[in-house]
């Protein structure tokens, strides 16, 4: 997204009460992509990468389609969206537009493989030429770069990427657009998307990555493009591949293509299957090579409104990955690859200490830029978020990580861990407070109590004293009056140091299932249970918030952020299924302690919760994606598709159906409705 846009965005969207001006949003469209490149198609046929922190390539930062009758000069009806549909090849990333329009019906396939992406279009009027606007930023640039013309290609260049084009049946006209001044950027209305560049001499054209093309009439043409750099590939590679691809790739062999990259098939059986399956596409779309995921595709590329989304937080990544653990070894679905990759560059990404920091890079698994890496800096751990530690020492435990990680891991944790057994002041999982967190708590006996059942010899008992303090301490953060885990106690550094912040927060579901965890090692009192059902049910009924057009669970009480003129906070995604899963937990741990009554009502209230994320629920969009956040009107924000909200739901799905928990959810139907008619 070049600068200019986002200025543009903003001209459009300054006085919008759900729109934040400046950003590139994703809560339209499709993508396409399978660990790797990734590509949004929007609902108007326009595509553009979001594939920088996957490959390390910027790719296409706009560009948009349309047709015009043979040599009809500028008379261009572009793609606007207005009359298409759209959708996804059953089971697989290749987007199905239809455009209607006055010309006829066009069709566009678009399939992401590998590093190249194929936009191929079928008309029902073979008179009509199709013209693409696209603007293309090899390592973000859209300035200092250069185009070279090869009559059926275009070469995008600046210093190590390099991007290609192709088209086949080729390009009639080709010319490249020089930038557009100055002048029209601090206009204080928004400028046109397509600018003819006539007026401007031909050498300026040729140093912009924008250009348009108009592809020849014959009722099919297929446009290709490639990134790559120059150490990848030479120039007489490149362009051999990309034109290679370009006449190699209709309807048919994208089809078969897009079906050679299907996701792990899940028995038709289970419950909720297209969740799943589109679960599994989103979680693929949102990895690369390395096994790391970004948390979403990066909508806010300039900070405007957000911190960015296009990295690898170790604890989205590695509670996504115990999640696919747990998964395949309820479903075998031969998984094994993905489990290893991710092992593997959590052991490459530790840290000496034995944590891990902040946010890495997927393409390579580097230091990102970030905010809570203060086991890398001089001073306190106050910027440190250490439950990231926490979750990946807990995926390690139970995937089988090697020992030496182990023993690191776990010298990590108990560096942050206070003589009263609970983790020290750090950064919160929502990385807007510090304190010393229930979360954070959960995080730690969940960690260590899988230590303690998978390891042997001197970790298995250190990790099991360790578990033991923490489930003793958590009881310091019990506020008897609300019924509830507090969020956090005061920290150090805060003024009201060593209070307890009363208020109900989402992250605190992760105590179910920590205490799942640490049953298998230790012993549960009646009141520590008694305690969990009282905290569960009473945060999911405080958070709850319905609308007219929406009902979910907000993040945690007083959550302001990304409000814009809403006055109340905001429903999320990731805190509703959330919900859903710690309700699934607690209500297994509760059968797995003899039956206990109250499980039957609490798997209801998971199933409840599990609905409003389904794909017929009002927190899941039409192209099956979760958006991390939805205002009241029901108008969807921020990062979507978020990796963690679909690895919670595909969680939620595969924990209930295994435990029988929507059998049990059933049976409080009937016993809720008795005596009614």
């Amino acid at each position: 997204m070049r600068f200019i846009d986002a200025v543009d965005d903003c001209k459009r969207h300054q006085n919008s009460s759900t729109e934040f001006p400046g950003e590139r949003r994703t809560t339209t469209g499709r993508f396409s992509g399978h660990c790797g490149r990734l590509v949004h198609v929007e609902s108007d046929g326009s595509i553009r990468d979001f594939s920088y922190p996957l490959i390390g390539l910027t790719g296409i930062t706009r560009s948009r389609f349309g047709l015009r009758p043979d040599n009809a000069g500028e008379n261009v009806t572009w793609f606007n969206g207005s009359n298409a549909t759209q959708h996804y090849l059953a089971g697989t990333s290749l987007v199905v537009t239809e455009h209607e329009t006055e010309h006829g019906r066009i069709q566009q396939y678009d399939l992401t493989l590998d590093d190249q992406h194929i936009t191929h279009f079928d008309s029902e009027n073979e008179s009509v030429e199709i013209v693409v606007n696209m603007e293309m930023s090899p390592e973000g640039r859209s300035t200092r770069v250069g185009q070279l013309h090869h009559e059926d290609a275009v070469e995008i260049h600046h210093s190590e990427e390099v991007d290609y084009i192709a088209s086949d049946p080729g390009f009639e006209t080709l010319r490249g657009i020089p930038f557009g001044g100055f002048e029209a950027t601090s206009k204080n209305t928004a400028t046109s998307r397509s600018r003819s560049g006539s007026e401007r001499h031909s050498s300026e054209a040729q140093l912009s990555g924008d250009f348009i093309g108009v592809v020849p009439s014959t009722g099919e043409a297929t446009l290709v493009t490639l990134l790559t750099t120059r150490t990848a590939a030479s120039r007489a590679t490149a362009l051999k591949t990309v034109r290679e691809a370009a006449r190699g790739h209709d309807q048919t062999s994208l089809t078969k293509a897009a079906e050679r990259e299907v996701e792990p098939v899940v028995d038709h059986e289970l419950p909720h299957t297209t969740a799943i399956a589109a679960d599994f596409r989103v979680l693929s779309l949102l990895s690369g090579d390395t096994g790391l995921r970004i948390a979403g595709p990066d909508f806010d590329p300039y900070y405007a409104h957000s911190g960015g989304y296009g990295y690898s937080w170790f604890r989205d990544d590695a509670e996504i990955s115990r999640f696919l653990f747990d998964v395949d070894q309820q479903l075998e679905l031969g998984l094994d690859q993905w489990h290893s990759r991710s092992v593997a560059v959590y052991e490459q990404t530790q840290l000496e200490d034995g944590t891990w920091p902040h946010r890495v890079w997927p393409f390579d698994a580097t230091l990102a830029p970030g905010w809570a890496n203060a086991r890398l800096e001089s001073g306190s751990d106050v910027s440190y978020q250490a439950d990231q530690t926490g979750s990946v020492a807990a995926f390690l435990a139970t995937s089988g990580g090697d020992s030496d990680t182990l023993r690191q891991a776990l010298d990590g944790l108990d560096v942050s861990l206070a003589e009263d057994g609970r983790p020290v002041t750090c950064q919160n999982a929502w990385e807007n407070m510090s304190g010393r967190f229930t979360h954070t708590v959960a995080t730690f006996l969940e960690a260590y109590s899988t230590l303690a059942a998978t390891t042997g010899g001197d970790m298995k008992t250190r990790a099991m004293e360790r578990a033991k303090s923490t489930y003793s301490a958590l009881d310091d953060l019990w506020v008897d009056e609300r019924g509830v885990y507090a969020l956090r106690e005061y920290g150090d550094h805060h003024d009201r140091a060593g209070v307890l912040d009363a208020r109900a927060d989402s992250a605190t579901f992760a105590l179910a299932s920590a205490h799942r965890s640490y049953a298998q090692v230790g012993e549960l009192s009646d009141c520590r249970v008694d305690r969990l059902v009282s905290h569960i049910t009473t945060v999911i009924e405080t958070l709850t918030r319905e609308t007219s057009a929406v009902r979910g669970l907000i993040r945690f009480e007083e959550d302001d952020w990304r409000k814009r003129d809403q006055e109340h906070e905001k429903i999320w995604t990731v805190a509703t299924v959330w919900g859903a899963y710690g309700a699934a937990e607690l209500a297994v741990l509760l059968n797995e302690r003899g039956g206990d009554g109250r499980a039957t009502q609490i798997a209801s209230t998971a199933h409840e919760l599990l609905s409003l994320v389904l794909p017929d629920g009002p927190l899941c969009l039409d192209n099956g994606f979760l958006p991390e956040q939805m205002f009241d009107d029901g108008t969807p924000d921020s990062a979507t598709p978020l990796g963690w909200s679909h690895a919670l739901r595909l969680a939620t799905i595969t924990l209930m159906n295994e435990r029988d928990l929507f059998d049990l959810e059933l049976t409080a139907e009937l016993e809720g409705n008795s005596g009614q008619v």
